[in-house]
């Protein structure tokens, strides 16, 4: 009686266990296939006409993710073309992600000349500051490395990439 009771507790949570692989599973088959009804969407779109500037974003930010830099630095330049004077913020995202597509392809001066660009319109910018330095180390370029860390630290003091980074720099640069 007493090994019944443990096999139907262990089925029970056996149960459990596969029903909870079951929806990860699914949600991962449902979020995979939204981002790929979108990316063909996009590409059907933007083959036959003009687009706008965030739908060449958005296409070019699917193709980073999916780790395809050459083609998303293609459209992330159409973005950059479409782009109208007012929409300075999403300037300042399309030069990071056009930063982020160049440096992938080790392409470190393009990297830190779109860096650069996007920091021009927003000099508070976290995320470019911290590429930016990234990109100078991968340079060999480690005092602008260090002196990008910094800034980054004084735009938000709680970046815990800036930290540790920037105290690794120090240290070899010491």
């Amino acid at each position: 009686m007493e090994n019944d009771n443990y096999l139907v507790v262990y089925l029970g949570i056996l149960l459990v266990l596969l029903s909870l692989a079951a929806f990860f599973v699914i949600r991962q088959v449902w979020v995979t296939r939204r981002v790929e009804v979108t990316l063909s969407d996009l590409q059907a779109k933007l083959t036959n006409q003009k687009g706008s500037a965030v739908e060449y974003y958005e296409l070019g930010s699917i193709l980073l993710d999916k780790k395809l830099y050459v083609q998303a630095s293609v459209y992330l330049k159409k973005a950059l073309k479409e782009l109208s004077d007012e929409e300075e913020e999403n300037a300042v995202l399309v030069h990071n992600a056009l930063g982020y597509a160049y440096f992938a392809q080790d392409q470190f001066d393009l990297a830190i000349r779109q860096y650069n660009e996007a920091l021009k319109i927003s000099p508070g910018y976290v995320t470019a500051l911290n590429n930016l330095a990234h990109s100078y180390e991968r340079k060999q370029l480690m005092p602008q490395a260090l002196e990008t860390y910094e800034k980054s630290l004084v735009a938000e003091p709680k970046n815990e990439t800036a930290k540790r980074r920037a105290e690794s720099l120090r240290k070899r640069l010491a």
